[in-house]
């Protein structure tokens, strides 16, 4: 009986037991932040100047290391995608190698500046599929595109293949990406870069020859719709002039060629609003569609120095305080 009155007791035991070790693990965290206080307090001027000067410092280093993107969406024209990725890669060369010369030869007026210019695809792989870009020609191209696709993701996962490099390359646009350190402008940086960029001989003759061969095009499509209207008030007129009955049967005919006219109409309508498009894509081998220029770079630490840096002084004093300490504490322990 005494055993088993013994075991009935021990739960109460342990209860206790725990309960003693909480309170005194709650007593202990109210010590500490008691003595954490009171070590605050009494180097509240150290940590006002750590502040202080953390927040100076900071706010210099964030200005002097103040870096922007700008980020420039273009396209490659008559196939200089290429072209476009080895000139893109010679530039961010240049600007590694600190070779403001030849930087400064191609128009950049403040070529210190620049700290990185890198390209990559925009990933478009419904329009590469089907196509329907202004700047490719429709029709069987679309298919093979679409077979392309279909093989390559057979063999492998398909968002490797739509980000693969030999796939990547064949969309019809492409992000330039330039880092620089401070604020760039258009006139200064981007519009030089554009124009070494168009700089090419041999695209530049492609490009001056598709476009007088689509002018040309243009032409010849206005003057068949002009006839076209002149054949439709034709008809027009002689309808109303002809109301007899015995003609119904010519009229029948009459209004199927109508409709055979009206649709190639419309198909020649359709073309030149293509061609006017592709005049405007046509103009420049490397097509510049938009430009969103400084918006700053916010990674790591950029820009946040002058909240970090005061923090870290305030670490590295506490850490200094407590290697003191324990310093001391065991030269005591050795002398006695």
């Amino acid at each position: 009986m005494s055993q088993v009155s013994k075991n009935s007791g021990d739960p109460e035991i342990d209860l206790s037991v725990i309960s003693k070790k909480i309170g005194d693990f709650f007593s202990s965290i109210a010590t500490a932040a008691f003595e954490a206080i009171l070590f605050v307090k009494r180097n509240l001027i150290v940590f006002s100047f750590l502040v202080l000067a953390g927040v100076v410092i900071g706010f210099f280093l964030d200005k002097s290391e103040d870096r922007f993107n700008t980020n420039i969406i273009v396209g490659s024209n008559f196939g200089s995608t290429e072209y476009l990725y080895g000139k893109v890669e010679l530039l961010n060369s240049k600007i590694k190698d600190g070779d403001t010369t030849f930087l400064k030869s191609i128009g950049v007026k403040h070529p210190k500046k620049l700290r990185i210019i890198e390209i990559e695809p925009i990933v478009d792989i419904y329009n590469f599929v089907n196509n329907s870009s202004p700047n490719m020609p429709s029709g069987a191209q679309n298919t093979q595109n679409f077979e392309l696709v279909k093989l390559l993701s057979e063999s492998s996962d398909i968002n490797k293949v739509i980000k693969e490099e030999t796939t990547s390359k064949n969309y019809t646009k492409h992000m330039i990406h330039v880092e620089s350190k401070g604020m760039i402008s258009n006139s200064d940086s981007v519009d030089p870069i554009l124009k070494y960029l168009n700089e090419n001989s041999y695209y530049n003759a492609i490009q001056a020859s598709l476009v007088n061969n689509i002018s040309k095009k243009m032409v010849e499509n206005e003057g068949i719709i002009r006839q076209i209207n002149a054949l439709l008030d034709q008809f027009s007129n002689e309808a109303a002039n002809n109301q007899r009955n015995d003609k119904l049967v010519y009229y029948n005919n009459e209004n199927n060629q109508i409709n055979d006219i009206i649709n190639t109409k419309n198909g020649l309508i359709a073309e030149l609003g293509n061609q006017r498009i592709q005049l405007i894509n046509f103009d420049k081998t490397i097509k510049d569609y938009s430009r969103i220029i400084n918006f700053r770079k916010k990674q790591g630490t950029l820009g946040k120095m002058k909240v970090v840096l005061p923090i870290l002084l305030m670490i590295l004093f506490i850490l200094f305080v407590r290697i003191k300490r324990f310093y001391r504490y065991q030269m005591r322990k050795r002398t006695t």
